[in-house]
Formats: C-alpha cells, sequence, structure tokens
C-alpha cells in the first residue's frame, strides 16, 4: 500500500462527511498511515482488531457537533451541573487493540482519566463497533446523534444498554435538545434552550 497515494486519494472533500474501510492492519501499518496523514487536517481515524477506519469530516458535521455541545454546555452551566470538557483526545492503545477520538467528550463533577459522556456525530459510517472500544476504556456514557436523532447508552457491567435518558444529566429533556440542535442558528438555539429549561 503506497501511503502518499492512499493520502492523497481521500483527502478530505470540502463538502460531506466520507469513510473508507481496511481489514488486517497491524498496530504497525496503522501508526504508518496514521504518519502519513499528520499534515493533512479534517482526517480522523478509528482503529480496532486490525480493521482500520479513515474518515474524513465534513463542516457539516463539525457544525452538529459544535452545536450539540454548546447546548449541553449551557444546561449544565444553568444548572450548576460541574463539567470538564475533553474535546476529542485520542483514547486506546496498542494493548486494548484500538484507538480513537470520540466527536466531543465530558467528564461530570470531576475530571477523570477516561470520560464519563463520549458523544459521536454519525453521518458516514464505517461499520466498526465503537461501542466496543468504548467498553474496554470504561466509557460509561455514549451518545450517537445520527439522522436529527439522539441514541444514548449506558455501560452496565460488560455490556451498553441503550438508554431514554442520560443518567448523568437525568433531568435533561432530550426533545428539547433535539428541536434546539436543529435550528439554523447557533445562538438561537443556546437561546431557545436557556428558555425552556427549568433549574434543577
Amino acid at each position: 500500500m503506497n501511503l502518499s497515494t492512499l493520502a492523497k486519494s481521500i483527502s478530505p472533500d470540502a463538502g460531506k462527511d466520507g469513510c473508507m474501510t481496511f481489514n488486517g492492519v497491524s498496530w504497525e501499518q496503522f501508526e504508518a498511515i496514521e504518519a502519513a496523514f499528520k499534515d493533512i487536517g479534517g482526517v480522523k481515524f478509528f482503529y480496532l482488531d486490525r480493521i482500520l477506519q479513515i474518515m474524513t469530516v465534513s463542516p457539516e458535521h463539525e457544525i452538529i457537533k459544535k452545536t450539540l455541545c454548546m447546548l449541553l454546555e449551557a444546561y449544565m452551566r444553568a444548572n450548576g451541573i460541574r463539567f470538564y470538557g475533553k474535546g476529542g483526545p485520542t483514547l486506546g492503545n496498542r494493548e486494548l487493540g484500538g484507538r480513537k477520538e470520540p466527536d466531543d467528550s465530558y467528564d461530570i463533577g470531576t475530571p477523570k482519566t477516561f470520560p464519563d459522556i463520549a458523544i459521536e456525530v454519525v453521518i458516514t459510517s464505517g461499520g466498526i463497533n465503537t461501542l466496543e472500544l468504548y467498553k474496554r476504556l470504561g466509557v460509561r456514557e455514549v451518545w450517537f446523534w445520527q439522522n436529527s436523532q439522539l441514541s444514548l447508552y449506558y455501560l452496565t457491567g460488560e455490556n451498553y444498554e441503550q438508554i431514554a435518558r442520560s443518567t448523568f444529566l437525568p433531568a435533561l429533556d432530550l426533545e428539547l435538545l433535539l428541536r434546539c440542535a436543529s435550528m439554523p442558528d447557533q445562538y438561537d438555539a443556546v437561546t431557545e434552550l436557556l428558555a425552556n429549561i427549568s433549574p434543577v
């Protein structure tokens, strides 16, 4: 596999997300491919059990992520919930057999090694089991935004269970959050959220 040719072939398209998946990739090959992209922005990697997913990230993806995070942070601050934004740090290592960056993540209450909540904006999926890696890391709650809907999963024992409300933010109205997230203006979205919540 010619890394230079690969990098050029999946350079980010300014208008859309893209995804390519490769099977049978060793950890050493993964790190070499990742290094080949070091000067190319808008590219994210997900590696798990010899499967490599390379994703290009569109402006739409980033706007959705930022809007969700602005809303979530406004809600937590309005309710006096102490939180620590971690962004999208690289999580995982060779020993765990996987590595990826969440779109965003938070610690609730106190800073922790791994986030309490990981947020994933799914526009193009490559088919790798995201929850499997998060389970190995011990991330308690994972939020997926896809097709203007939110799906929340909570780690109970050895498996994730889909939940109707966040265990960390049980009073958060997810329907209100989604309605505000769909508004075309971020500032107006936050204003609308704050106008419709009652501090707990």
